[in-house]
């Protein structure tokens, strides 16, 4: 196989106030013509600094120090605009993490892939029109010449990656870096794109470096796959080998703390595993009866009823646009619903306006920690301040030993030293914002935690340590979870109950060893089927099924 790109022991720089930081130690890749290479690794590892320096994307703070990039034979690694700009879109292209935030938002997206035509070809308005509708066709874009004309706030996640895919293709480049292109997406939309870009890139030839924390979908899509740890690579191999039997320890805590079909939240850890809960009478905290919410005429929340007992962990599931946020939204009384009943402890709370019932003595007893952890944090509240918060609304403490000893015991319930309580959100890492943002959930003594996709953005160690940090404290202190996620896996594990919604309906609802074993709808098969997974072999079958459709 010949080498379309070779990176060979490259060194990256970034410029701080304390001094220079050395992003890339040595860094050294090749991706073959029509391979797929995965890049694997945690936050900080350097895998999105390895693209953008292919790319020649280093913000100003950013310097290659050393080591070096060909492309096709090319060494581009201190090449200039007039040898870059050719290149760009042309023969390499990239799909960036958020497209929300790389498409222009005030720029139709038939416009945006007409310019990324336009920029590498003498072509017509009308031409580049006609090759952007057939460009949203080979997409899978329902209706493609009235998308042309849609802002991309106007689509959904799936439909705008699909949108970056078309625009990063519109030109057949060589290499397609895809830099975490499913970060967010729902599984079934996740499968969807995947198997999308291993059909495109199959087909017209293309070589891609695909760059994911999820190990499941590298073993799934990829030949390769190198492992970065601190801006080191410290493994390469075929996926069978690498997660069969991994040879380097960093690996080895990367395949231990990914969920699988036979994990459990101990295993995640390396902890023993917990005695089961002791049986306990029903006591109903939360029933939801034929609940309904319009949006104009939209119905997002369509006759849905369950139940949620005190200490039980209930888990709401489906793909974006089912309704799980906008229940979990209702049920905290952020929402008002358009019909049905929300009784709490036996009263009804769902006639109490949203606006008031922060008011409310059921404020303090629902709470909800958010999907964003860095969003839901005020930048200008010290850790201290962000728990402390809550104890000062809604429990009226003020500022002395007893609030400081209540934030302090919060935090040493969700791990949080003590020693980071006076930092802020930006001096604090993802898995120390969680526990902060947990910590604020708790302080001030709920029942019942309504958990928004609280893992959705971690690395796989800290979802790992987050994850059985949440099962210790329901352990411990009796809490009732409405746990939403779209990561089927982590609700198997955290939920004994699990509910499946899908266009804001109830599908399916059961026991979650069981509904998971054995789904009874075709919906729910669906989307146990598109979880990705170690197996690499099944992954190779479905690609090239893929590219055989």
């Amino acid at each position: 196989m010949s080498r379309l790109l070779e990176i060979s022991d490259l060194r990256v720089e970034f410029a701080t106030r304390n001094g220079p930081v050395e992003a890339l130690k040595g860094v050294s890749l090749s991706v073959g013509v029509g391979e797929t290479l995965g890049i694997v690794g945690e936050s900080g590892s350097g895998k999105s600094v390895t693209a953008f320096c292919v790319m020649r994307l280093l913000d100003r703070a950013g310097r290659i120090a050393g080591g070096h990039i060909r492309f096709r034979g090319e060494d581009i690694t201190r090449a200039g605009r007039r040898v870059l700009a050719p290149l760009r879109g042309a023969a390499m292209s990239m799909i960036f993490q958020n497209p929300r935030a790389a498409l222009n938002p005030i720029r139709p997206v038939g416009l945006q892939i007409a310019d990324v035509l336009r920029a590498h070809e003498s072509i017509s308005a009308r031409e580049a029109r006609e090759r952007a509708v057939a460009l949203l066709e080979a997409v899978r874009i329902r209706d493609p010449v009235a998308r042309l004309a849609a802002y991309p706030h106007e689509l959904s996640g799936g439909m705008c990656q699909r949108v970056m895919i078309a625009m990063a293709i519109a030109c057949e480049p060589s290499l397609l870096i895809a830099d975490e292109p499913t970060t967010g997406l729902d599984v079934t939309t996740q499968k969807t794109v995947m198997d999308l870009l291993a059909e495109t890139t199959a087909r017209r030839g293309m070589a891609m470096l695909l760059i994911t924390h999820d190990l499941g979908l590298a073993a799934q899509y990829c030949g390769r796959i190198a492992v970065m740890e601190q801006g080191r690579v410290v493994e390469e191999a075929p996926p069978a080998r690498l997660f069969g039997t991994p040879g380097h320890a960093y690996t080895r805590r990367l395949v231990a703390a990914s969920p699988r079909r036979d994990s459990t939240v101990a295993s995640l850890v390396g902890a023993p595993e917990p005695q089961p809960m002791p049986l306990r009478p029903r006591q109903p905290l939360l029933e939801v009866r034929e609940l309904g919410k319009r949006f104009g005429t939209a119905a997002a929340v369509d006759g849905v009823s369950f139940h949620l007992d005190a200490g039980e962990s209930l888990g709401l599931v489906g793909e974006s646009g089912s309704g799980k946020s906008t229940i979990s939204r209702l049920v905290c009384r952020l929402l008002d619903p358009s019909e049905g009943s929300i009784r709490f402890d036996g009263e009804e709370i769902g006639a109490i306006p949203a606006g008031r019932f922060h008011r409310s003595p059921y404020r303090r007893a629902i709470q909800l920690v958010f999907q964003d952890h860095g969003e839901s944090l005020n930048p200008r509240f010290s850790a201290f301040d962000s728990i402390a918060d809550p104890l000062r609304r809604l429990l009226g403490l003020r500022d002395g030993a007893g609030l400081r000893a209540r934030v302090e015991e919060a935090a040493e319930r969700v791990g949080l030293p003590g020693d980071l309580l006076g930092r802020f959100p930006h001096q604090l890492s993802g898995g120390q914002k969680a526990r902060v943002g947990i910590a604020r959930a708790i302080a001030a003594g709920p029942r019942l935690l309504v958990l928004d996709e609280p893992t959705a953005a971690l690395d796989v160690s800290v979802q790992a340590v987050v994850l059985h940090l949440l099962d210790r404290l329901r352990r411990e202190s009796g809490l009732a979870y409405l746990f939403v996620s779209h990561d089927l896996n982590v609700v198997r594990m955290m939920c004994e109950r699990t509910i499946v919604l899908q266009t804001g309906k109830l599908v399916e609802e059961g026991r979650s060893e069981v509904l998971f074993a054995a789904p009874r709808a075709s919906y729910t098969a669906e989307l146990l089927a598109a979880i990705p997974h170690f197996a690499p072999e099944e992954g190779d079958a479905r690609a090239r099924a893929a590219v055989a459709g």
